[in-house]
């Protein structure tokens, strides 16, 4: 398969490597810039650029798009794609908030293939980590993705492009807290702004359960590389170190304990952008849904949107959830 990539974002040098790893093609790069495009493709051996987005959508040799551009610009390409017949595999957050992510998710329906890009739900040790607590009772689930983003500049700490610590690494969170423990009904959420940028550089939450369980889910900008994930049932705990982007070359763990019994198992060293890849490009060729759709992408992003709101008003407030009719 033959994919455009969207924008010059650094991830496009993580995902491109990745799509070739898989077997695919990377021929034409768009950016806002003609030579900003011209340079990263030189560097990342793509062999068009081109001065737009549009213009790299119209090549006839692009079969489908990545898309990683600013995060409020994901919903208006993910569209321009779709009208021209290419599915999509789209950098999380899906969209700038749940309506926009269920409203793509139903105008690509019919159309074209729609897959979010969270590269660590492909991880075979995520899925090894949700099979696992998946007949627990579980009680309480903690998550936190923390870095230290110096670069006043970036454009995630831009307002304007829905920037901000929650909508970047705060998905995180929240997507393996509901993973491990479902949908939360309430929400009380924090935010501070370190930056004096308008978004939020540094926030944290509570997801409450109509059961009586809590998540307990943080992000930042502010403070050290920090991304793990631990899962406490009535009889067990499981925990996960550098849960989201493995930075070693010697594979990743789970550790687990239940029934008395401690256990961890270990998993090689994978690319886990290159799976997500093949996922993607299984479900354009078979028409499957991807694990990783826009119904998951808003529910998602609907816990993101009261977390927000209830850091506004200071108060607890309920996740209202977009409908799923005809969400992809």
């Amino acid at each position: 398969m033959r994919f455009a990539v969207l924008s010059t974002a650094n991830i496009a040098r993580v995902v491109i490597p990745a799509v070739r790893a898989a077997g695919h093609e990377v021929v034409a790069v768009g950016s806002r810039e003609a030579t900003r495009a011209r340079a990263f493709a030189e560097e990342t051996d793509v062999p068009r650029a081109y001065g737009s987005y549009a213009a790299a959508l119209d090549d006839e040799d692009v079969q489908a798009v990545y898309n990683p551009t600013p995060n409020a610009l994901h919903a208006e390409w993910t569209r321009e794609a779709a009208d021209r017949g290419l599915p999509v595999l789209c950098e999380k957050p899906l969209a700038s908030d749940a309506a926009e992510a269920a409203a793509l998710g139903a105008y690509c329906e019919d159309r074209v293939t729609l897959m979010e890009a969270f590269m660590y739900r492909y991880h075979p040790r995520t899925e090894r980590a949700a099979a696992i607590v998946d007949d627990w009772d579980v009680r309480g689930v903690e998550a936190t993705f923390q870095f230290p983003l110096p670069d006043r500049e970036d454009v995630r700490l831009d307002p304007d492009l829905a920037g901000g610590a929650l909508m970047d690494v705060g998905c995180y969170a929240v997507n393996v807290a509901r993973l491990t423990l479902g949908d939360p009904d309430r929400v009380s959420g924090h935010t501070h702004d370190g930056r004096a940028s308008g978004v939020d550089t540094h926030a944290a939450g509570t997801l409450a359960y109509d059961d009586g369980t809590l998540a307990r889910v943080s992000c930042s900008f502010d403070t050290r590389d920090v991304q793990r994930y631990r899962v406490e049932a009535a009889d067990g705990l499981l925990t996960a170190e550098e849960a989201f982007v493995p930075r070693g070359d010697d594979g990743v763990a789970v550790d687990y304990a239940v029934d008395g019994r401690e256990v961890r198992e270990t998993f090689d060293p994978v690319d886990q952008y290159r799976l997500q890849v093949e996922h993607f490009v299984d479900c354009v060729e078979s028409g499957g849904r991807p694990r990783t759709d826009a119904r998951d992408a808003a529910r998602t992003l609907a816990v993101i949107d009261a977390l927000k709101r209830s850091a506004e008003c200071g108060e607890t407030v309920v996740v209202e959830y977009p409908d799923d009719a005809g969400v992809e």
